[in-house]
């Protein structure tokens, strides 16, 4: 799990065309630190899948450039996984948990 913090950084892992996941997070929000939680455990459980996150405090435009690229409304926390350089799953608040991202990554094998 790497900490990404500009659009450059995140465009380089979006055209390396390999899926991903991804997670803008609040260090404030105890919402955010229960998938924050969820997040970790799901990304210890499949080493393999590139595993990425933001903290909103620190990466505000990057944040704000990802909403705009997949015309996703902004939230905190939520949660990507992208695959083919498109969000083809996405989730906020509590319904970031290991067992979602485990169905996602299933279903966009």
């Amino acid at each position: 799990m790497q900490k990404v913090e500009t659009a450059e950084q995140f465009n380089q892992i979006l055209q390396s065309g390999q899926p991903f996941t991804f997670l803008k997070h609040s260090v404030t929000c105890p919402i955010s630190q229960a998938a924050y939680e969820e997040y970790v455990k799901f990304t210890e459980d499949h080493p393999a899948l590139n595993s990425y996150y933001l903290t909103v405090q620190d990466s505000r435009p990057l944040s704000n450039y990802i909403a705009e690229k997949f015309q996703i409304k902004h939230e905190s926390p939520q949660a990507f996984y992208i695959s083919n350089q498109q969000v083809v799953w996405h989730a906020s608040h509590w319904k970031i948990t290991s067992d979602a991202l485990e169905k996602a990554k299933e279903a966009n094998k």
